[in-house]
Protein backbone atom coordinates (compact mmCIF):
# COMPACT_ATOMS: atom_id res chain seq x y z
CA UNK A 1 0.00 0.00 0.00
CA UNK A 2 1.52 3.23 -0.56
CA UNK A 3 0.04 6.78 -0.91
CA UNK A 4 -1.47 8.80 -3.80
CA UNK A 5 1.34 11.74 -3.21
CA UNK A 6 4.19 8.62 -3.56
CA UNK A 7 2.57 7.43 -6.85
CA UNK A 8 2.64 10.91 -8.36
CA UNK A 9 6.54 11.19 -7.62
CA UNK A 10 6.98 7.65 -9.33
CA UNK A 11 5.20 9.09 -12.52
CA UNK A 12 6.31 12.54 -11.86
CA UNK A 13 2.42 14.14 -11.98
CA UNK A 14 0.79 16.57 -10.53
CA UNK A 15 -1.62 15.28 -7.17
CA UNK A 16 -5.27 16.74 -6.79
CA UNK A 17 -7.23 16.18 -3.69
CA UNK A 18 -5.81 14.71 -1.01
CA UNK A 19 -2.20 13.27 -1.47
CA UNK A 20 -2.10 10.82 1.70
CA UNK A 21 -4.70 8.40 1.07
CA UNK A 22 -3.52 5.27 0.26
CA UNK A 23 -3.55 2.95 -2.46
CA UNK A 24 -3.07 -0.53 -2.52
CA UNK A 25 -3.94 -1.66 -5.91
CA UNK A 26 -5.32 -0.92 -9.73
CA UNK A 27 -8.60 -1.43 -11.18
CA UNK A 28 -10.26 -0.62 -14.34
CA UNK A 29 -12.57 2.41 -14.44
CA UNK A 30 -15.30 1.38 -15.65
CA UNK A 31 -15.24 -1.23 -12.38
CA UNK A 32 -13.37 0.65 -9.91
CA UNK A 33 -12.67 -1.25 -6.71
CA UNK A 34 -12.35 1.09 -3.32
CA UNK A 35 -8.30 2.51 -2.18
CA UNK A 36 -7.50 1.19 -5.49
CA UNK A 37 -6.28 4.00 -9.06
CA UNK A 38 -7.56 3.63 -12.40
CA UNK A 39 -6.81 5.98 -15.77
CA UNK A 40 -9.04 7.77 -18.55
CA UNK A 41 -7.03 7.09 -21.54
CA UNK A 42 -10.17 7.55 -24.13
CA UNK A 43 -12.76 9.43 -23.99
CA UNK A 44 -15.42 6.64 -24.14
CA UNK A 45 -14.70 5.75 -20.41
CA UNK A 46 -15.27 9.54 -19.41
CA UNK A 47 -18.72 8.46 -18.42
CA UNK A 48 -17.93 5.83 -15.79
CA UNK A 49 -15.74 9.00 -13.91
CA UNK A 50 -18.66 9.89 -11.31
CA UNK A 51 -19.59 6.02 -10.79
CA UNK A 52 -16.06 4.57 -10.45
CA UNK A 53 -15.41 3.39 -6.97
CA UNK A 54 -11.76 3.56 -7.58
CA UNK A 55 -9.78 6.00 -4.68
CA UNK A 56 -8.13 8.05 -7.38
CA UNK A 57 -7.62 8.31 -11.04
CA UNK A 58 -4.44 8.97 -13.48
CA UNK A 59 -5.96 11.95 -15.93
CA UNK A 60 -4.60 14.65 -18.44
CA UNK A 61 -6.44 17.34 -17.74
CA UNK A 62 -7.41 17.71 -13.88
CA UNK A 63 -10.88 18.84 -15.61
CA UNK A 64 -11.50 15.13 -16.35
CA UNK A 65 -11.95 14.42 -12.35
CA UNK A 66 -14.91 16.53 -11.08
CA UNK A 67 -13.51 16.52 -7.60
CA UNK A 68 -12.23 13.12 -7.53
CA UNK A 69 -9.24 12.69 -6.64
CA UNK A 70 -6.36 12.04 -8.96
CA UNK A 71 -2.77 12.04 -10.84
CA UNK A 72 -2.65 14.65 -13.72
CA UNK A 73 0.25 13.56 -16.41
CA UNK A 74 0.66 14.18 -20.10
CA UNK A 75 0.37 10.49 -21.32
CA UNK A 76 -2.04 8.59 -18.56
CA UNK A 77 -1.60 5.31 -20.66
CA UNK A 78 2.35 5.17 -20.33
CA UNK A 79 2.22 6.23 -16.83
CA UNK A 80 -0.01 3.67 -15.90
CA UNK A 81 2.33 1.13 -17.04
CA UNK A 82 4.47 2.51 -14.32
CA UNK A 83 1.99 1.84 -11.64
CA UNK A 84 0.68 -1.35 -13.30
CA UNK A 85 4.91 -2.17 -12.80
CA UNK A 86 4.86 -0.93 -9.21
CA UNK A 87 2.13 -3.08 -7.92
CA UNK A 88 3.12 -6.63 -10.18
CA UNK A 89 3.92 -9.16 -8.23
CA UNK A 90 8.35 -9.70 -8.53
CA UNK A 91 8.48 -12.72 -7.01
CA UNK A 92 9.90 -15.89 -9.19
CA UNK A 93 8.51 -19.49 -9.09
CA UNK A 94 12.09 -21.00 -7.96
CA UNK A 95 15.40 -19.53 -6.60
CA UNK A 96 18.73 -20.87 -7.74
CA UNK A 97 19.17 -24.21 -9.80
CA UNK A 98 16.77 -26.75 -8.93
CA UNK A 99 18.39 -29.83 -8.35
CA UNK A 100 16.20 -32.01 -11.43
CA UNK A 101 17.94 -29.78 -13.67
CA UNK A 102 20.21 -31.49 -16.25
CA UNK A 103 23.21 -29.10 -17.26
CA UNK A 104 26.16 -30.46 -19.58
CA UNK A 105 29.37 -29.28 -17.43
CA UNK A 106 30.39 -27.63 -20.89
CA UNK A 107 27.83 -25.25 -20.32
CA UNK A 108 28.66 -21.82 -18.68
CA UNK A 109 26.26 -20.06 -16.48
CA UNK A 110 26.57 -16.97 -15.38
CA UNK A 111 25.43 -15.34 -11.96
CA UNK A 112 22.43 -14.65 -10.12
CA UNK A 113 20.75 -17.47 -12.66
CA UNK A 114 17.05 -19.31 -11.91
CA UNK A 115 16.84 -22.83 -13.36
CA UNK A 116 13.62 -24.19 -12.71
CA UNK A 117 12.64 -28.26 -12.44
CA UNK A 118 13.40 -30.44 -15.51
CA UNK A 119 15.38 -28.10 -17.68
CA UNK A 120 17.34 -29.85 -19.94
CA UNK A 121 20.47 -27.43 -21.23
CA UNK A 122 22.53 -29.08 -24.12
CA UNK A 123 26.62 -28.89 -24.63
CA UNK A 124 28.43 -25.51 -24.67
CA UNK A 125 25.37 -23.41 -24.05
CA UNK A 126 25.91 -20.08 -22.53
CA UNK A 127 23.13 -18.47 -20.23
CA UNK A 128 24.07 -15.15 -19.30
CA UNK A 129 23.80 -12.97 -15.62
CA UNK A 130 20.19 -12.42 -13.99
CA UNK A 131 18.96 -15.26 -16.66
CA UNK A 132 15.37 -17.11 -15.46
CA UNK A 133 14.35 -20.48 -17.10
CA UNK A 134 10.96 -21.93 -16.78
CA UNK A 135 10.56 -25.46 -15.63
CA UNK A 136 10.58 -28.74 -18.54
CA UNK A 137 12.48 -26.26 -20.76
CA UNK A 138 14.99 -27.25 -23.28
CA UNK A 139 18.02 -25.07 -24.29
CA UNK A 140 19.89 -27.15 -27.27
CA UNK A 141 23.72 -27.13 -27.55
CA UNK A 142 25.52 -23.98 -28.42
CA UNK A 143 22.56 -21.56 -27.60
CA UNK A 144 22.99 -18.14 -26.40
CA UNK A 145 20.89 -16.05 -23.77
CA UNK A 146 21.93 -13.13 -22.72
CA UNK A 147 21.77 -11.23 -19.55
CA UNK A 148 18.21 -10.69 -17.89
CA UNK A 149 16.37 -12.38 -19.91
CA UNK A 150 13.57 -15.07 -18.85
CA UNK A 151 12.43 -18.12 -20.49
CA UNK A 152 9.26 -19.21 -19.74
CA UNK A 153 7.84 -23.28 -19.10
CA UNK A 154 7.67 -25.80 -22.03
CA UNK A 155 10.34 -23.36 -23.92
CA UNK A 156 12.14 -25.13 -26.39
CA UNK A 157 15.11 -23.78 -28.22
CA UNK A 158 16.85 -25.80 -30.53
CA UNK A 159 20.70 -26.08 -30.72
CA UNK A 160 22.61 -22.83 -32.07
CA UNK A 161 19.69 -20.40 -31.25
CA UNK A 162 20.64 -17.12 -30.38
CA UNK A 163 18.68 -14.66 -27.70
CA UNK A 164 19.70 -11.10 -27.20
CA UNK A 165 19.45 -9.64 -23.50
CA UNK A 166 16.69 -8.59 -21.88
CA UNK A 167 14.25 -11.04 -23.76
CA UNK A 168 11.04 -12.35 -22.78
CA UNK A 169 9.72 -16.07 -23.90
CA UNK A 170 6.47 -16.98 -23.21
CA UNK A 171 5.56 -21.12 -22.73
CA UNK A 172 5.41 -23.10 -25.21
CA UNK A 173 7.27 -21.01 -27.64
CA UNK A 174 9.63 -23.36 -30.00
CA UNK A 175 12.61 -21.46 -32.20
CA UNK A 176 15.08 -23.13 -34.12
CA UNK A 177 12.67 -25.85 -35.66
CA UNK A 178 13.25 -26.64 -39.41
CA UNK A 179 11.97 -24.31 -42.12
CA UNK A 180 9.23 -26.16 -44.24
CA UNK A 181 11.57 -27.18 -47.12
CA UNK A 182 11.02 -29.66 -49.35
CA UNK A 183 11.54 -30.36 -53.17
CA UNK A 184 9.44 -32.39 -55.27
CA UNK A 185 10.40 -35.04 -57.63
CA UNK A 186 7.77 -37.06 -59.46
CA UNK A 187 5.90 -38.80 -56.23
CA UNK A 188 7.99 -38.11 -53.31
CA UNK A 189 8.91 -34.56 -51.46
CA UNK A 190 12.66 -34.69 -50.52
CA UNK A 191 13.83 -32.82 -47.17
CA UNK A 192 15.92 -30.10 -47.83
CA UNK A 193 18.23 -29.70 -44.64
CA UNK A 194 17.93 -26.82 -42.56
CA UNK A 195 21.88 -25.76 -41.70
CA UNK A 196 20.95 -21.68 -40.64
CA UNK A 197 20.12 -20.36 -37.07
CA UNK A 198 17.96 -18.08 -35.37
CA UNK A 199 19.10 -14.93 -33.75
CA UNK A 200 17.06 -12.96 -31.51
CA UNK A 201 18.26 -8.99 -30.75
CA UNK A 202 17.63 -7.33 -27.19
CA UNK A 203 14.88 -6.36 -25.91
CA UNK A 204 12.45 -8.65 -27.94
CA UNK A 205 9.29 -10.45 -26.37
CA UNK A 206 7.76 -13.63 -27.91
CA UNK A 207 4.43 -14.59 -26.82
CA UNK A 208 2.83 -17.89 -25.78
CA UNK A 209 2.90 -20.90 -28.92
CA UNK A 210 4.87 -18.67 -31.30
CA UNK A 211 7.20 -20.44 -33.31
CA UNK A 212 10.05 -19.45 -35.17
CA UNK A 213 12.06 -21.48 -37.77
CA UNK A 214 15.91 -22.11 -37.98
CA UNK A 215 17.27 -20.68 -41.56
CA UNK A 216 18.23 -22.74 -44.46
CA UNK A 217 21.76 -21.87 -45.22
CA UNK A 218 21.34 -17.69 -43.83
CA UNK A 219 20.01 -17.27 -40.43
CA UNK A 220 16.07 -16.40 -39.52
CA UNK A 221 16.45 -12.59 -37.84
CA UNK A 222 14.38 -10.95 -35.41
CA UNK A 223 15.60 -7.48 -34.47
CA UNK A 224 15.79 -5.53 -31.19
CA UNK A 225 12.76 -4.48 -29.82
CA UNK A 226 10.28 -6.58 -31.43
CA UNK A 227 6.83 -7.80 -30.20
CA UNK A 228 5.48 -10.81 -30.81
CA UNK A 229 2.06 -11.68 -29.76
CA UNK A 230 0.86 -15.42 -29.16
CA UNK A 231 0.46 -17.99 -32.18
CA UNK A 232 2.91 -15.79 -34.61
CA UNK A 233 5.19 -17.85 -37.03
CA UNK A 234 8.25 -16.84 -38.73
CA UNK A 235 9.83 -19.43 -41.67
CA UNK A 236 12.90 -19.77 -42.59
CA UNK A 237 15.42 -16.59 -43.39
CA UNK A 238 13.13 -14.04 -42.66
CA UNK A 239 14.12 -10.87 -41.64
CA UNK A 240 12.35 -9.12 -39.58
CA UNK A 241 13.79 -4.98 -38.36
CA UNK A 242 13.83 -3.44 -35.20
CA UNK A 243 10.96 -2.51 -33.46
CA UNK A 244 8.07 -4.35 -35.30
CA UNK A 245 5.06 -5.47 -33.72
CA UNK A 246 3.24 -8.79 -34.60
CA UNK A 247 -0.41 -9.26 -33.22
CA UNK A 248 -1.73 -13.05 -32.74
CA UNK A 249 -1.57 -15.47 -35.90
CA UNK A 250 0.66 -13.48 -37.93
CA UNK A 251 2.30 -15.34 -40.67
CA UNK A 252 5.49 -14.77 -41.95
CA UNK A 253 6.59 -17.29 -45.14
CA UNK A 254 10.02 -18.05 -45.88
CA UNK A 255 12.96 -15.64 -46.74
CA UNK A 256 10.54 -12.47 -46.58
CA UNK A 257 12.55 -9.13 -45.17
CA UNK A 258 10.72 -7.15 -42.76
CA UNK A 259 11.62 -3.24 -42.30
CA UNK A 260 12.07 -1.63 -38.75
CA UNK A 261 8.84 -0.69 -37.03
CA UNK A 262 6.40 -2.23 -39.15
CA UNK A 263 2.92 -3.54 -37.68
CA UNK A 264 0.93 -6.34 -38.45
CA UNK A 265 -2.95 -6.58 -37.53
CA UNK A 266 -4.19 -10.80 -35.88
CA UNK A 267 -3.90 -12.92 -38.68
CA UNK A 268 -2.30 -10.81 -41.42
CA UNK A 269 0.57 -12.23 -43.16
CA UNK A 270 3.10 -12.06 -46.29
CA UNK A 271 4.03 -14.62 -48.71
CA UNK A 272 7.99 -15.63 -49.41
CA UNK A 273 10.46 -13.92 -50.95
CA UNK A 274 9.04 -10.00 -50.67
CA UNK A 275 10.38 -7.13 -49.19
CA UNK A 276 8.44 -4.56 -47.02
CA UNK A 277 9.56 -1.08 -46.27
CA UNK A 278 9.98 0.31 -43.19
CA UNK A 279 7.23 1.78 -41.00
CA UNK A 280 4.38 0.01 -42.78
CA UNK A 281 1.17 -0.71 -41.27
CA UNK A 282 -1.01 -3.93 -42.59
CA UNK A 283 -4.72 -3.83 -41.02
CA UNK A 284 -5.79 -7.67 -39.58
CA UNK A 285 -6.41 -10.08 -42.48
CA UNK A 286 -4.13 -8.88 -45.08
CA UNK A 287 -2.18 -10.56 -47.83
CA UNK A 288 1.44 -9.16 -49.06
CA UNK A 289 2.02 -11.05 -52.35
CA UNK A 290 4.50 -8.46 -53.66
CA UNK A 291 7.38 -6.08 -52.66
CA UNK A 292 5.45 -3.13 -51.16
CA UNK A 293 7.33 0.57 -49.61
CA UNK A 294 7.20 1.09 -46.28
CA UNK A 295 5.66 4.47 -44.43
CA UNK A 296 1.80 3.25 -45.81
CA UNK A 297 -1.46 1.42 -43.75
CA UNK A 298 -2.17 -1.73 -46.01
CA UNK A 299 -5.91 -3.85 -45.87
CA UNK A 300 -6.68 -6.74 -47.98
CA UNK A 301 -5.82 -9.79 -49.66
CA UNK A 302 -3.66 -8.71 -51.87
CA UNK A 303 -2.46 -6.42 -49.79
CA UNK A 304 -3.60 -2.46 -50.93
CA UNK A 305 -3.16 1.08 -49.68
CA UNK A 306 -5.94 1.32 -47.38
CA UNK A 307 -7.89 4.52 -49.32
CA UNK A 308 -7.73 2.39 -52.63
CA UNK A 309 -9.14 -0.62 -50.66
CA UNK A 310 -12.06 1.14 -48.87
CA UNK A 311 -12.49 2.44 -52.61
CA UNK A 312 -12.83 -0.87 -54.31
CA UNK A 313 -14.80 -1.74 -51.08
CA UNK A 314 -17.49 0.97 -51.94
CA UNK A 315 -17.26 0.32 -55.79
CA UNK A 316 -18.47 -3.07 -55.04
CA UNK A 317 -21.46 -1.94 -52.63
CA UNK A 318 -22.64 0.59 -55.58
CA UNK A 319 -22.74 -1.90 -57.97
CA UNK A 320 -24.27 -4.35 -55.96
CA UNK A 321 -26.79 -1.81 -55.07
CA UNK A 322 -27.29 -0.97 -58.73
CA UNK A 323 -27.72 -4.73 -59.81
CA UNK A 324 -30.65 -5.16 -57.40
CA UNK A 325 -32.50 -1.93 -59.04
CA UNK A 326 -31.54 -3.39 -62.70
CA UNK A 327 -33.12 -6.78 -61.05
CA UNK A 328 -36.33 -4.99 -60.25
CA UNK A 329 -36.63 -2.57 -63.71
CA UNK A 330 -36.20 -5.93 -65.54
CA UNK A 331 -38.84 -7.42 -63.55
CA UNK A 332 -41.13 -4.50 -64.64
CA UNK A 333 -40.53 -4.64 -68.06
CA UNK A 334 -41.35 -8.26 -68.31
CA UNK A 335 -44.40 -7.81 -66.55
Amino acid sequence: MTSLRELGILIDAKVVGNPEIMIDGVSSLDDGKASTISYLYSKKYEKFIDSTEAAAIVVSDKSFLNNKHGLVVKDPRLAFVKILDYFSEKSDEFIGIDKSAQISTSSKIGTNVNIGPNVVIGEKVFIGDNVTIGANSVIGAQSWIGINSKIYCNVHLYQNSIIGSDCIIHSGVVIGADGFGFISSKDDHVKIPQLGKVVIGNNVEIGANSTIDCGTIGDTTVGDMCKLDNGVQIAHNVSVGKGCLLTAHVTIAGSTKIGEFCAFGGQAGAIDNVTIGDRAVFACYTAVTKDLPGGKMYSGAPAREIQEKNKRDALYFDVKRLKKRLIKIENKLKN
